[in-house]
């Protein structure tokens, strides 16, 4: 019989295959936008079953990976950059981790999975994406309280912005100027469509068309990052959210300053409200665009339109009894709740339902109305309305620890 040691070091994996691996996953998992915290603790818990004493550290736009002994360290430097939240992948590389923890894969078999997996084509045609755009800007602008006009125009000018976005996909040199450049288009078509069409509102088009570029996620992230003390990813995450809404400020005031050139009085109006049965179809518009833009895999689309309905559900009630604060804090806090036990339940990523549903929780539309204020030099009501952001979105990370306290959360994503 052989030693517990030695049986041991023979089930054990060689040594550059694990690293390899472990390198490999994490490098797919955080290009396809999983928070530092989440990230690391996926890496550890790889390294721990394949036998790596290994120390982890995420940031957006590196990894650095340390293996071995504090006395003999081999620390790797991975520069990775920020992808775009691929649900479906991230489904797939949980699973893929999960069978080599439990040993179903050995860790060669699973870096050429996770290759196949990053090799795959896209899961959804530009066609879909395109409609989806539209979509989401249709479900913004009936949310935001706007009447058949804006949710027409909003539309338009999403798509336009959204053929922009798929345009810059394929310029690398362009694609850094997205932000301001749809913007622009925004708020500029905005007043000339209140001229062609109006009355309509021009600041709830404006806001429709552009609620796919909107960072409030990345807000929340950056937030729920330095909540849980990953300090270095969770403020350049929050700078970058700075930056996209400095950018979008710096769009719309440009767009606004060209059409005050040209003779185009726009037709300003008070919003005509439409009737409430229309508000769920806006909500289910909306969520199945965030789906398909997230690249959810179709038989997650329903478990994403319960939680995305408790979520918003949650959030309204809340706000009627306990003002809005609170109320982000309620919907947090529900959605929470329900994405933890469905990721027990279905052995599956908490990630899947968790990030669709919240995207109708972010404040990133209350902070591009405190950027106008301040752009319009009108300090009071943009710092006010700043504060209620930053409200919100604390409210928002503090619903969500707290789910994770009443609900433990499933390991892994």
């Amino acid at each position: 019989m052989l030693p517990a040691e030695q049986l041991v070091a023979l089930k054990a994996p060689p040594p550059g295959s694990a690293v390899s691996f472990t390198l490999r996953l994490g490098q797919a998992l955080h290009s396809y936008g999983t928070p530092a915290h989440r990230l690391e603790e996926q890496m550890r818990l790889v390294s721990q079953r394949l036998g790596l004493e290994a120390r982890f550290f995420s940031t957006p736009t590196s990894i650095f990976a340390s293996f071995g002994p504090p006395e003999a360290l081999q620390t790797s430097l991975i520069r990775v950059e920020p992808g775009e939240m691929d649900l479906g992948r991230l489904a797939r590389l949980d699973e893929l981790a999960d069978a080599v923890i439990r040993g179903e894969l050995s860790p060669a078999e699973g870096e050429d999975l996770v290759e196949a997996v990053l090799a795959q084509p896209p899961r959804y045609g530009n066609a879909l994406l395109l409609l989806c755009w539209a979509l989401a800007a249709i479900g913004g602008a009936r949310l935001f309280g706007g009447g058949l006009r804006e949710m027409g125009t909003a539309a338009v000018i999403s798509l336009l912005i959204g053929g922009l976005d798929l345009w810059t996909r394929r310029q690398p040199s362009t694609v850094w100027v997205l932000e301001p450049v749809a913007a622009i288009l925004s708020s500029a078509l905005a007043v000339v469509a209140a001229h062609l069409v109006g009355p309509l509102s021009v600041q709830v088009v404006t806001l429709a068309g552009l609620i796919v570029l909107l960072p409030g996620l990345s807000l929340t992230v950056a937030l729920n990052e330095l909540a849980t003390r990953n300090l270095i990813s969770g403020t350049s995450r929050l700078t970058g959210a700075a930056i996209v809404f400095l950018e979008l400020g710096f769009g719309v005031a440009l767009g606004t300053r060209l059409t005050e050139l040209l003779p185009l009085p726009a037709k300003l109006g008070p919003l005509r409200a439409l009737p409430d049965w229309t508000e769920p179809l806006a909500l289910v518009a909306l969520l199945f665009a965030v789906s398909i833009l997230f690249r959810a895999r179709p038989r997650d689309w329903g478990w994403i339109a319960v939680a995305g309905t408790l979520a918003y559900a949650g959030s309204r009630l809340g706000s009627e009894v306990l003002g809005p604060q609170l109320g982000a804090f309620v919907g947090a806090l529900t959605v929470g709740v329900v994405t933890n036990i469905l990721a027990r339940v279905r052995n599956q990523p908490a990630v899947i339902t968790l990030v669709p549903a919240i995207m109708l929780l972010v404040p990133g539309s209350i902070g591009f109305r405190s950027l106008e204020s301040l752009l319009a030099r009108d300090v009071l009501a943009g710092v006010d309305t700043a504060f209620s952001m930053l409200m919100v979105a604390v409210a928002l990370v503090a619903g969500l620890l707290f789910a994770n306290a009443l609900v433990q959360p499933r390991r892994g994503l």
